[in-house]
């Protein structure tokens, strides 16, 4: 790295997350914080991880997302490596090359915003400390959110974990902090649901691959899944009502919500209705086919003639 647009961060003797020697005077309570991360986000650590440069033990990159007014709720929707290396008594963080994506990230999404930064591995080290402040200064008015990716599939599990920084002790110094766990939730759009299941599936199989399901499967399993569903709140209600287990007023307000929308409608009429509407899905496919058979037959008639 060039020594002029790298940062260069020396370890310090002071309280850390990782090496907590200081006495804590002092801590900082919080807002209530949560965050919601883009399945895209994982895809993208895991890939920069796979590429890393030999004999380096983790990579670190920056998160983009949105706020909410107070900055209390965040959301991660899409992040981009940054180079960095790590010593015995410092590290480097190349900071030409992390001002450099997030302008040109910014001229496709200019309403996202950096939000914090990313690390692999399960612990927080000496250098996360260091590192964060400088990601604080990046995001100024808000908390720089710090997420962990565990690649090392501690108990057979990808864990990820986010935190937020607060200072501790009686001294200035910007790395005197403790790092603060905050909820993480993974938030998705139904397509992206989809891919999500495939990839699902595809553990599952001994070649680790998967094919996708014809139109006619999909709708199958749809059908499985919702039924799954209403056994699944059915059994709810009923232990409710036996009084096996408390109830909850949100599960309850949702449910009646549901409900509300839902039309009356006979099993018999209902069932009708289902036949009706899967026949035309099925005099839909027949004609697609048709139609895809007759081209193919035309054009080869036309390579003949």
């Amino acid at each position: 790295m060039d020594n002029s647009s790298t940062l260069h961060l020396a370890l310090p003797a002071v309280y850390t997350a990782a090496n907590a020697t200081t006495p804590i005077s002092t801590l900082a309570q919080p807002k209530a914080f949560s965050t919601s991360v883009n399945p895209l986000v994982f895809f993208n650590i895991l890939d920069h991880f796979l590429r890393r440069n030999a004999g380096q033990d983790r990579v670190i990159g920056t998160l983009l997302g949105v706020r909410s007014e107070d900055g209390t709720e965040v959301e991660i929707k899409g992040c981009y490596p940054v180079p960095h290396l790590e010593s015995q008594d410092q590290v480097e963080v190349d900071m030409e090359y992390h001002r450099t994506m997030f302008d040109l990230h910014r001229q496709v999404n200019p309403k996202e915003v950096i939000v914090g930064w990313y690390a692999t591995g399960a612990d927080l080290n000496s250098y996360s400390a260091l590192i964060h402040d400088f990601y604080q200064k990046e995001v100024s008015a808000f908390p720089a959110v710090h997420l962990t990716m565990d690649t090392a599939l501690t108990e057979d599990r990808l864990g990820v974990k986010t935190y937020i920084s607060a200072p501790v002790g009686i001294t200035s110094v910007s790395v005197n902090c403790m790092f603060i766990p905050i909820p993480c939730d993974v938030k998705y759009f139904k397509a992206e649901r989809a891919g999500l299941e495939l990839l699902a599936k595809a553990k599952d199989s001994d070649s680790g691959s998967t094919t996708l399901l014809s139109d006619m499967d999909n709708l199958e399993h749809s059908v499985i899944e919702v039924q799954k569903m209403l056994e699944r709140v059915s059994e709810y209600v009923d232990n409710v009502l036996a009084g096996k287990v408390p109830g909850n007023n949100t599960v309850g307000r949702y449910l009646m919500d549901t409900i509300s929308v839902v039309p009356k409608v006979d099993a018999a009429e209902f069932e009708k209705m289902f036949n009706s509407h899967l026949q035309d899905l099925l005099m839909v496919i027949y004609l697609a086919n048709m139609t895809r058979t007759q081209l193919a037959i035309a054009k080869r008639l036309e390579k003949l003639l």
